[in-house]
C-alpha cells in the first residue's frame, strides 16, 4: 500500500474510529480497495447477542464507548468501495459475521475481483484471544513471503489458518459480512515489485 493512503490510528478512541469511517465516504470509490486492520481488544455479549470493539476509552462497567459490529457493519454498507477487507485481531471478533468455512474457488482472480466484496478475516471466532497473538505472526508473515502477484485474502486465511491453529488455542475465521453488499468477489492482495 501507498503510503499516502494510509490512515493509522494509535491507541483510538469509540470517535476517533466512528469518525475516521464516517470522513471515508467522501474518501473511497466504488473503485477502490479498503482494507481495515484492527489490533485489540474485543468483548461478545452474548445476551445481545453483539460482538464490540473495545477502543481506548472503553470501561468495563460501561459500555457506552464500545463500538458495537452494528456500527461497524453500517458504515462498511456505506462504503462504496470495490472491495473491502476487515481483518481483526482482537477477542470475540468472529461476532462480525456469520461463520462459514473458507472454499476452495476455481474462479480466476479476474472474476472475483470484477464482483464486490465485503470479507472479514479474523484472529478467532466468540473466544478470547491472546495478547501474544501468532494470529498477527503469520498473517505478516504470509504476507512477507508471498511471491504471488495476485492473492485473495481468502488463499491468505487458508495459508494461515492451520499454522495459528497448531501454535495456539485460537481458530481463525474467514467469511463474508452479511447484509453489507458483498457480490461473491475476493480482496485482492497486488504484490508491488
Amino acid at each position: 500500500f501507498l503510503t499516502e493512503n494510509i490512515k493509522f490510528l494509535e491507541n483510538p478512541t469509540k470517535a476517533d474510529i466512528i469518525g475516521t469511517l464516517h470522513h471515508m465516504r467522501d474518501q473511497v470509490s466504488s473503485e477502490d480497495n479498503l482494507l481495515i486492520y484492527y489490533a485489540g481488544h474485543g468483548h461478545y455479549d452474548e445476551e445481545m447477542e453483539t460482538g464490540y470493539w473495545l477502543p481506548k476509552d472503553a470501561r468495563s462497567d460501561n459500555p457506552v464507548d464500545w463500538l458495537p459490529n452494528t456500527d461497524l457493519t453500517n458504515y462498511l454498507n456505506v462504503l462504496k468501495t470495490k472491495h473491502t477487507l476487515l481483518i481483526a485481531d482482537a477477542c470475540f471478533s468472529g461476532g462480525i459475521f456469520k461463520s462459514r468455512s473458507a472454499f476452495n474457488n476455481a474462479l480466476a482472480v479476474e472474476k472475483l475481483y470484477k464482483l464486490n466484496s465485503r470479507k472479514a478475516l479474523t484472529s478467532g471466532a466468540l473466544s478470547e484471544v491472546p495478547d501474544e497473538s501468532e494470529f498477527v505472526k503469520y498473517l505478516i508473515k504470509r504476507l512477507d513471503q508471498n511471491t504471488q502477484k495476485y492473492l485473495p485474502s481468502e488463499q491468505l486465511y487458508t495459508s494461515l489458518k492451520d499454522a495459528v491453529m497448531s501454535n495456539s488455542n485460537t481458530v481463525p475465521q474467514f467469511g463474508t459480512i452479511q447484509n453489507v453488499g458483498d457480490e461473491g468477489g475476493d480482496f485482492i492482495f497486488i504484490r508491488n515489485d
